[in-house]
């Protein structure tokens, strides 16, 4: 579970009350594996937080920390994720090459659609450098090539149009359209809030993908 606050104070009082419930209850927090994160303003450094304890046990300070398999930092920068989810991908794509080298072209595209186009929470990507970016694409790329024994420089929108896969952009672009009719559509008023943001941050970034993966 995660707990927000605006303040130590704030936060001392949310942890206050899951220890009461957790006595009521017979249940216990692990002090060890809870973690406390500050979030910084841009331009401005990290203030000073004093110590919050959990049990009468301090919280360990960390600068990032990951919730439901997506890696979030104090800074809010999503480059650790797009690594993450490079590797990940690496790990599976050669998993798939090396063990159904033998098999079809049908069930290659196949296995590969599956294992190699989900790219988990990438919808909720803004802030990252276009080189972290530009890693993902060439390692998504890379990886139907060797899983379809094509030549290294081949043209990727040939060969995904000849397959009919999606390319990376267009995969980028799907998640991103999805999340916003997601939270349009939702009934939650802090999310409706959210969505009728014009200026938002979230919906520019999901314009240029539209706008400058199609130049």
């Amino acid at each position: 579970m995660v707990l927000l606050s605006a303040s130590p104070c704030g936060l001392s009082k949310l942890i206050a009350v899951c220890e009461r419930y957790a006595i009521t209850h017979g249940l216990k927090y692990n002090a060890a594996k809870s973690e406390l994160m500050v979030f910084g303003v841009r331009g401005k450094c990290l203030p000073t937080v004093p110590a919050l304890k959990l049990n009468g046990n301090p919280l360990k300070l960390v600068n990032q920390f990951k919730y439901l398999g997506h890696i979030i930092t104090s800074d809010f920068k999503d480059g650790a994720d797009v690594e993450r989810e490079r590797r990940a991908l690496a790990v599976r794509a050669n998993m798939i090459a090396r063990r159904f080298a033998r098999s079809s072209t049908a069930v290659k595209v196949t296995l590969f659609r599956a294992f190699c186009t989900s790219f988990y929470t990438s919808s909720l990507w803004v802030n990252y450098t276009q080189k972290q970016y530009s890693a993902l694409r060439v390692q998504y790329n890379n990886a139907f090539r060797v899983l379809m024994g094509l030549p290294r420089y081949c043209s990727a929108s040939l060969m995904f149009a000849e397959a009919r896969v999606d390319s990376f952009s267009a995969i980028m672009r799907k998640r991103a359209a999805s999340l916003i009719s997601r939270v349009r559509a939702s009934t939650n008023s802090i999310l409706a809030m959210f969505a009728s943001r014009l200026d938002g941050a979230y919906l520019n970034h999901c314009s240029a993908l539209h706008v400058f993966d199609n130049m």
